[in-house]
Parts: structure tokens; sequence; C-alpha cells
């Protein structure tokens, strides 16, 4: 099969068919029409096989991880996702397994009404690139670099179940049937903060998505922000499966190093703290404090209301190399 039988077939044929597309998928180029007065939020993010995923893994989970990862990002900034473009190398072409992997993509478009409108094939090794692109009010985006002194760190849903999954790929620890299956669900099915993202415009001071490690990706906001930070070790938000499997103290260096959440971590302020909660709550999602903002420019942790040290190691994706999931 040629490449553009390969994209007529598996590509053109989509249930979402948004107004503010005016020409989509089949030309050199798409055209978008934006509503007045909104920003275009532009992310792009790239899967290689062996690297961020198992060559092993399952083509609906890489096609919905590929563009869960991208909403991500969005949701990280406040922004409705609203179009995509994927670019895919193959190494060659496999009917099933590409039917398989549209599946896994055009599930996840279709429930957040976003459109495919363009990419590329080629063939070579197994990569995805996809650029996404959302919608945000004027003067309503969340950044890295808003969080002030005083401010409470939130992050949403459970962290650490992902890089428990990883561990048991790499043969570090052996999980029960019941321990993998909650948790392959978590690496390869992550569930992007779309609304949780929107619903935080009005309240977060800054924002970032975890796909690195919360220690990591915290980095990110501290230095944009200037800011130091305490986090209570105690308070984040763990899976019985975790805790079961590790341990309370391993559960949670695992839970600060381990990648691939995409949770929404992000800073509020002592006054917004309610509202937040609420609108949270109103969209289906938990969010938990765990830890505050500080003029120290240093990141601190205490357990039990003791200071404790944590090795400051973030996730460093998939690798050929046998330790590179060592913690």
């Amino acid at each position: 099969m040629k490449e553009f039988e390969l994209i007529k077939k598996y590509f053109t044929e989509q249930a979402v068919n948004r107004k503010d597309v005016v020409l989509g998928i089949g030309d050199d180029c798409a055209l978008l029409t934006p509503a007045e007065r909104q920003n275009i939020a532009v992310t792009t993010d790239t899967l290689v096989a062996g690297v961020h995923f198992p060559h092993e893994t399952e083509p609906r989970a890489i096609g919905h991880k590929a563009i869960a990862v991208n909403l991500s990002d969005l949701a990280a900034m406040g922004a409705e996702p609203s179009w995509i473009s994927v670019a895919i190398t193959l190494p060659e072409i496999d009917e099933t397994w590409v039917g398989e992997f549209c599946a896994g993509v055009f599930e996840l478009c279709e429930y957040y009404n976003v459109q495919l409108v363009g990419g590329d094939t080629t063939q070579g090794p197994l990569s995805i690139t996809v650029t996404a692109q959302g919608l945000i009010p004027f003067d309503k985006h969340i950044s890295r670099s808003g969080a002030k002194a005083g401010d409470w760190l939130y992050v949403t849903g459970e962290i650490g179940d992902a890089a428990l999954a990883i561990k048991h790929y790499y043969g570090k620890i052996e999980l029960s049937k019941e321990t993998l299956t909650a948790t392959y669900q978590r690496l390869n099915y992550p569930k992007p903060r779309v609304l949780a993202g929107q619903a935080l415009r009005e309240y977060a001071s800054a924002a970032i998505d975890l796909s690195d490690g919360v220690l990591s990706d915290l980095e990110h906001i501290r230095k944009a922000s200037n800011v130091g930070v305490n986090i209570v070790l105690e308070d984040l938000p763990l899976s019985n499966e975790l805790i079961d499997t590790l341990g309370h103290e391993a559960a949670i260096e695992l839970a600060l190093q381990g990648g691939d959440d995409y949770e929404l971590l992000f800073t509020v302020s002592a006054d917004n703290k309610v509202g937040m909660e609420t609108a949270l709550a109103n969209v289906g999602v938990k969010v938990t404090c765990i830890g505050q903002l500080n003029a120290t420019g240093k990141v601190t942790t205490t357990l039990n209301s003791e200071v404790t040290q944590i090795n400051a190691n973030g996730f460093e994706h998939f690798s050929a190399k046998d330790n590179s999931h060592e913690r």
C-alpha cells in the first residue's frame, strides 16, 4: 500500500469535523480559523520506540499515548484542545497495526473534540511526532513563571503507578497480575487533565504536566518563578498498589522521581485555594496539596515534620541500558 492510499484509508475518516477547520487532510496545508480573542497554544512531542515506550507495546496504546501526552501539555497551559497533526515513521506497512494505532488516536480525539488536520508518513524506525494546538482566551493562559512564595503546591490524581509498571518491565520487581493490569493502564493509557486545566485558568498561578517526575518537573516551575518549595512527603497521593508493592517510603521515592504520570502539578495562592478545590471537584478531578512555596530558592522535603533527604534524579524515559530506570 502506498503512502496516499494509507492516509486515505486510515487517517482521513474521523468522527470529529470542527467548524473552525476550513481545510483539513488532503492538501499541502490545513486552514484553520480560530475564534476572536483567542490565543493558540502549540505543542509538539515525539515518541520513539524503545525510548518512550517498549517495542512490544500494543499499537492502540501507542496511538492513545501519542495524543494524550500532547493534550496534557495543552492542559497545563489551560488550553482547549482543538487540532492535531501526526507524523509517523513505520518500519513497514502493517495494516492491522495501523488500524489499531488509529483507533487509539481517534478514540481520544473524539472524546475531546479534536480534529486531525494533517501530518506525514514515511518509512524507518518506529516513531510518532504529534503537534497539538489548542485555544485559550486572551490573558488566561497558565505559565510556569507565575508562582509566588506562600502559594500552595497541588497535584491532580495519583502519582507513581506508571513508574511502577516500568520497574516491572525492566525486571526490577515482580507485580501481581492485578497490580500489573492497573499500573500498565496508567502507563499506556494516561488521562490528560484537560477539563482540570481549563478550570485552573481562573485559579492557578503556575502549572506543568508531570512527564519526567515531580522533582524534575517542579524544577521548571521553581526556576521560572524564582521560588523555593517544601514538599510534605506524607501528603503525596499514592495508590494502594504502589504502597502495598514497595512499602510507604520506597513508594514516596518512586512517586517523586518516576515519570509518565501526566498529572498536573500546579500552584495556587491562599486566596484561591477554596475556589480551586470547588472548581476541580465540579469537573470530577481529585487534587491534593503536597507542599508550599517559599522564598529560599531551594527544594526541601519533610516527612512527619522532620527534614528528609530525597535523591533528586528524575525520569529519563526508556533506554536499552539495563540501569536506565534504577532509582
